[in-house]
Formats: C-alpha cells, structure tokens, sequence
C-alpha cells in the first residue's frame, strides 16, 4: 500500500510526540520504584480510567473483534463481553481494597494475606511466571497483530514489523516508567477513538460496501447482525453466551478482567490519589471498554464480509503473505486499505498507538514484578532505588525481545485469547474468595496455578497433534479446567492450614478499616447491577441506534440514565 506524505508525518509525529514525553518525565519517574512503577500515588481518576481503556486498546483487539464477527456474528462478542460482570465486581467490591492496601504491586498481597515461606515461595514464583512468562504470551499476541498490520498497511515481513513498533515503544517505557505510560495512554485514546471511528463512518460509506443501510441489508450479513445466538442452535448458545456468562466470568484469570482486581488495573488503582479515584478510574474503564469502544470495529468486521467473503479473498489479496497468518483477523487491517491519504495515516497511527500502550503497559507492569517482588524481595534485598529502576529498565528489554520472538510462531489472535483463557481458567473463584474466605491460604493458590497450567499445556499440545488423545470442544476444555482446577484447589484448602492468626488479623485491620467485611454489602451489590445493566443498555442501545431501530436504542438509552440516577443517589454507600 502507498502511504502519502501526509500519512507518514502523523506516523512519525506521533513517535516524536511519545519519545519526547518519555524524556520529560524520564527524571522524575527514576528518582525511585514508587516513582518508576506507581507515579507516586496521586494520579487522577481520568488519567488512570483512560490509561486502562488505552492498554486494553490493544492493536491486536480490532482485529480480534473483526475475527470474532466474520466467524460468529455480532453476538459472538459474549466471549469477552461477558467479562463485564468481573469487572464490575472489582469496581464496588475490590478498588477500594487494593488502594487501602498502600502495597507496590499485586503480588505484594501474597506476604501481607498470607504468612510463612510458603507466602514468599508464591510472590516469588508469580513474579516470574506472571511478569515475565505470562505477560511475554500476551505481549506476543499483541505483536502478531503489528506483523500482520506492517505487512499490510507497508509490505514488511515480520522482523521489519517487529523491530520498528518494539524500538519505539520499548525506549520510552525504559525511560518514563508508569508516568510516561499514563501520559502517552492519554495522547493515544484519543487518537484509536478519532482514528477508529472515522474509519469506519468512511468504509461503511465507500463504493464497495454501499452506505450503512445497503451493508445492513447485505445477504453476507444475514444472521450476523443479532445482539444474541439463535436459541434454537445449543451448538452456538453453549459456547458463545452459557459458558461465558455462567462460567467464564467468575472462574477464569484473564488479563484487564482478573476476579477482584489484579495485574495493570490493580496498579494503577494503587497509584490513584486515594479510594475514591481508584474506584472512580475503575468504573470509567469498564464503561469505555465494554461501552463506548466496540462498535466501530464491530462495524468494520461487518463491512470485510462484503469485501472480502472469506479467506480465499483474503489470500487473493494478500498473495505474497505466510499463508499461516491469513485469517479472520487479518479482516480488520485490511479493510484499512480503503482509506483515503490523511485518514490511513491517521488511523495507521491509532493502530500503532493502540500496540505502544498495551507493550508499554505490560512492559513496565511486568518489570515491577520483576524488580518489586523477585529481584529486591530474593536476589538483593539492600538494592538501592537506582539499582531496581536498572533492573527494571533492562527486563523491560528483554522481555519485548522474547515477545517478538513468540509472535512468530502464533497464527491467529482467537487462538491466544483461548490459550490464556484455559491457563487461567479454574483460578477467579479463589481471588474472589480470598479477602474474604480466611481459610485460603499459599498452597490452595499454588495447586489453582500448577493444575491450570498443566490442563492448558495439556489442551495445546492435544489440540495441535493431527491424531489427538482427546476430542473436545474449546468451551467443554475450559469448562474441563475450571471443574479439575477448583476442585482441587478446594481440597488442598481444607487439607492444609490457614495463615497464621495474627496475620490474618492485620491484614482485615488494614484493608477493612476496622470495619465488617460486609459493611454496606447491599448498596454495593445494588450498585454492581445497576452499572451491568446501565452498561450493557448503552452498549446495545448504540446498537440499535446503528440498526435504525430508534425505539429499542430510546428505550434501552432511559434504562440506562435510571441506573446512573441510582448510583449516583448511592455513590457514598459505596
């Protein structure tokens, strides 16, 4: 694809714009590790609401959804839409927690729950295998999407990809630690929402899908339009709603929708100001996210069905790629073709701004593990503050290194989605349970991680093999993980012994304020449907709106603006 002038000067604009403001904070942010990994705890609700919208962004998110509409339809967005429930069970149940807590990273919360070697054993072997091994899976499946995005939108093979999105992003993140991240998130929502919703009021409009109520009307799109599966076909309601909204959501451990909070969101609501903030970021995130986002590339997912068909237009179009990397998600890039000079650079930008705030999120989020609760917790417990903002410089390189080359054995972005979903799958009800249920301890969190991660190596390998040992559906091997994982960690719980007494103590003293585990548990729970349902109300009523049904969007629209009157009537309660 040629690239006008115009189209490379906000490319490169925007690279500029992002070095420059890692450099401006790059002193202040490596004065220490609260300052390099926490911004020293007075970020805004906004800042931090934003930041995580922008690392959930990812570049390899539009294409994801582009995936998800050409196999399944509108409705096959359960998968990840079911998620909301999580999220916001971490908002009115869990920020505050987190913030009154005052620890550096999640992982810290291991030695402040729990007690004895045992404790330090799990903080030590999560900050290794989160941090790093986790996190390079995610960041990997994140630099798929820029390899099929640099071909597409440059022609580039996948080492040119590879190196020119990672040297960007990776020297800002080494510089400005979490204040360049948030700062650098801010600058780059802006530009993936402009970016992403002008594209698709073009494409919808050009010659070759024919306006919005001609694309609607298209018979590629029969049956892909519906916001729920056909009740009638079990084979698509079990996977795509039953699984997700009866299950998914409360069992498994996924990245930006942990149960009860943990990762990226945890950190930066344990860099907001004070609990408010942290619940306040919390809930915008789960708004923008599962809200205001998705319809642009819902509506670019349904647009390539006109253009492109199916895979063989895809492949046609795209001769000279691996033809290991043609697939549903590669829709979405190249749909962009389409675009006018101006626009595609635009957008070309929000695509590569999208990718900068997700690897340099995980970056700084992984190296705090790395530093925080390995390196000055095992290695150097004397470390100096300038010593650990080195070391978490220098993970921060490795470990985009070791993505990209991870990236280049993965094929499609649905194919990492479901790889983390089994690794997690089996591990939510216990981080529910835990600030709660006394009798949790080390080995129950141990055995959920080593039994998850043995059935998801298990279904990987099973699932590659052309003669497998078992055949299953993806969503009966993740019902399969969460049954054998939570089962055994149960036992394990009641067969070992709680933490130590006065460690329990001091930890419900801390995060409870002294105060019943279920104070004002009502008006939280009636706070937490309240926001679903005012949620899910926007996110369909937009819909609607789209459909020209303007009676369902009006009426979904007024359900919403109730469930925001009573949380507001009710925002001291909880």
């Amino acid at each position: 694809m040629a690239l006008s002038t115009l189209d490379y000067a906000i490319l490169i604009g925007f690279f500029v714009l992002s070095l420059l403001i890692g450099l401006a904070v790059a002193r202040q942010s490596g004065k220490n590790t609260e300052s390099f990994f926490l911004s020293g705890r007075n970020m805004p609700w906004w800042l931090l609401g934003i930041s995580m919208v922008a690392t959930t962004f990812a570049a390899d998110t539009p294409n994801f959804v582009a995936g998800v509409i050409r196999e399944n339809g509108v409705y096959g967005n359960w998968i990840w839409w079911s998620f909301l429930l999580t999220g916001m069970v971490t908002v009115f149940f869990y920020s505050k927690l987190w913030r009154r807590s005052g620890i550096t990273t999640d992982l810290e919360f291991y030695e402040l729950r729990y007690s004895g070697k045992s404790a330090a054993f799990l903080r030590g072997f999560r900050a290794i295998y989160l941090g790093v091994f986790f996190n390079i899976v995610i960041m990997a499946n994140v630099c798929l999407a820029a390899i099929k995005i640099g071909h597409v939108m440059f022609g580039f093979n996948e080492f040119q990809s590879l190196f020119i999105a990672c040297s960007v992003t990776v020297v800002y993140s080494m510089l400005g630690g979490l204040r360049g991240v948030l700062l650098t998130d801010f600058v780059q929502f802006i530009i993936a929402m402009v970016g992403s919703i002008w594209a698709a009021v073009y494409i919808v409009n050009h010659e070759k899908v024919g306006g919005l109520s001609t694309m609607l009307a298209a018979p590629e799109l029969e049956g892909k339009l519906n916001f729920l599966p056909d009740f009638t076909n079990w084979e698509v309601v079990v996977p795509l709603l039953i699984v997700p909204l009866a299950v998914q959501w409360w069992s498994v451990w996924y990245p930006g929708a942990e149960p009860g909070g943990g990762g990226y969101i945890a950190q930066r609501m344990l860099a907001a100001k004070n609990e408010k903030h942290a619940t306040w970021a919390t809930l915008f995130f789960n708004f923008a996210h599962y809200a205001l986002r998705p319809w642009p590339w819902i509506i670019i997912g349904l647009a390539s069905l006109i253009v492109y068909p199916d895979l063989i237009s895809l492949q046609t179009a795209f001769p000279d790629m691996n033809p290991d990397f043609v697939r549903n998600d590669l829709s979405y890039p190249a749909m962009l073709r389409l675009l006018p000079a101006g626009l595609l650079g635009l957008v070309i930008t929000s695509l590569v701004a999208a990718f900068m705030s997700t690897i340099s999120t995980h970056l700084n989020w992984g190296s705090s593990y790395v530093v925080n609760d390995f390196y000055a917790r095992f290695i150097t417990k004397d470390a100096s503050e300038k010593s650990k903002v080195l070391v978490g410089r220098i993970s921060t390189l490795v470990m985009i290194v070791l993505a990209a080359l991870l990236s280049l054995v993965l094929e499609e972005a649905i194919e990492a989605f479901n790889l983390l979903l089994q690794i997690g799958a089996g591990t939510g009800l216990l981080f529910i349970l835990r600030w709660f249920w006394r009798r949790i301890n080390p080995y129950s969190e141990i055995t959920a991680m080593l039994v998850s991660f043995l059935i998801a190596v298990f279904f990987f390998i099973n699932n590659r093999m052309h003669a497998p040992f078992v055949v299953m559906e993806t969503h009966w091997q993740l019902v399969t993980g969460v049954v054998i994982t939570t089962i055994g960690w149960i036992l394990v719980t009641f067969a070992t012994q709680p933490s130590e007494i006065k460690t329990l103590e001091a930890f419900e003293s801390l995060v409870f304020n002294n105060e019943s585990k279920f104070e004002n548990f009502r008006f939280k729970f009636l706070a937490l449907i309240m926001a679903i349902v005012g949620v899910y109300c926007v996110l369909f009523a937009t819909g609607f709106f789209i459909y020209g049904n303007l009676f369902a969007g009006a009426l979904l629209t007024s359900i919403a603006a109730v469930c925001v009157i009573v949380l507001i009537r009710f925002k001291e309660k909880y």
